[in-house]
């Protein structure tokens, strides 16, 4: 066993075209991405640059003492937090609200309420300001019953909303809007592990290549062929993303996050499921090398591609229509797990897309084993 890790290892290390296109290429693109776009959103003084959330205002009912505090506290932070728009009927609002134009539509009445068009970092904390203005709003009034002496004081420690408000992610970095495109990259990277995998299973195959007749001569069964390759496939291109993740922060100064053990995690889990889908189209069919690596770039660039890869807001597009997509794409899912770690800091489903890459990555494998388990040669 030792034997066959330690060529299969060699094997693997010095096929050089498929280590360029797994690791080489991905930073390639990277450097590209950071020359076209990197650094816009951020000033030269490294701050953010803030223009605030373009949103409408429908005043249905100001009569209320609420309604009047709710429309006070919008004008206190538009201009600073928000850009309150020109918009005097809701048609129109929801038009453009629709066509993105603006990501939100406030509703001033007695129950303030709040209308986005999808979910997303900006729309989080426009509906953050809400809750918080009726968290206040039901605090002043708790206080009313129980202290009305404490009012004045309470009034006086919320009077200044704006003093509180910075553009930050929810793990308390500052948001460069294009990080979205490297998240994406990272993503495309883990899937690249397909030309790796799919190399060494054409070369497992009898039909295929004299290493395939020579190693299917060996009396070791065909599953732990397969999960040896796939062990170390795994590791090998594990360690081709930490060199991109370390590429992007340290070269690229593209922040992924504090939380290094989730980030090795998420790694780790991209690498399995690029390395597993590899394994298990590079055992279905008898094709050649060139086809095989034909259609591997197809099943790595597409995802890619419906990820938000080449147009960012394609997954947004996808989640609104077809949100289906998004969970079955490895590289949507992949992509969802950096930005949920690293700007939106929502533990659940961060972990439910690990989830649902282990889901995918055992499926691939136990296909990869249904495709040659009955493999048969008359002559080797």
């Amino acid at each position: 066993m030792l034997h066959l890790l330690k060529y299969r290892f060699l094997q693997i290390v010095r096929d050089y075209q498929m280590l360029f296109w797994a690791l080489g290429f991905p930073m390639i693109l990277g450097t590209f991405f950071y020359l076209a776009f990197g650094t816009l959103g951020l000033e030269s003084t490294g701050e953010s640059r803030w223009d605030g959330i373009s949103v409408a205002v429908m005043e249905e009912n100001t009569d209320s003492e609420n309604a009047k505090a709710f429309l006070t506290f919008l004008n206190e932070i538009d201009g600073d937090t928000i850009q309150i728009q020109d918009i005097s009927t809701e048609k129109e609002a929801l038009s453009q609200l629709k066509e993105e134009e603006i990501l939100g539509i406030y509703y001033v009445k007695e129950t303030p309420s709040l209308t986005v068009g999808k979910n997303g970092l900006y729309e989080s904390i426009l509906t953050s300001l809400l809750k918080t203005y009726n968290l206040n709003a039901s605090l002043i009034q708790e206080i009313a019953g129980t202290h009305p002496e404490k009012i004045p004081q309470a009034l006086d420690e919320m009077s200044d909303y704006r003093q509180v408000i910075k553009e930050v992610s929810a793990g308390g970095k500052e948001m460069n809007p294009n990080v979205q495109y490297f998240f994406a990259l990272i993503a495309y990277a883990c899937l690249s592990g397909v030309f790796l995998s799919v190399k060494a299973t054409f070369d497992g195959q009898a039909n295929l290549s004299p290493l395939g007749a020579r190693r299917s001569i060996t009396p070791t069964h065909k599953l732990t062929l397969i999960l040896m390759d796939m062990l170390l496939l795994v590791i090998i291109h594990f360690i081709n993303i930490l060199i991109l993740n370390l590429y992007i922060v340290k070269v690229l100064g593209i922040s992924l996050g504090d939380d290094i053990p989730s980030l090795l995690l998420v790694n780790f889990m991209g690498s399995t499921i690029g390395i597993a889908l590899g394994i298990a189209f590079g055992c279905i069919g008898r094709f050649s090398m060139e086809l095989k690596l034909g259609l591997a770039v197809v099943i790595t660039l597409l995802p890619g591609f419906l990820a938000g890869l080449m147009f960012g807001n394609m997954k947004n597009i996808i989640e609104t229509h077809c949100p289906i997509i998004n969970r079955i794409n490895p590289a949507a899912v992949l992509s969802d797990a950096y930005y949920y770690l690293s700007i939106y800091n929502d533990t659940a489903k961060f972990h439910r897309c690990l989830m649902i890459l282990a889901f995918m990555s055992i499926g691939l494998v136990i296909i990869a084993f249904l495709g040659i388990r009955r493999e048969r040669y008359d002559s080797i």
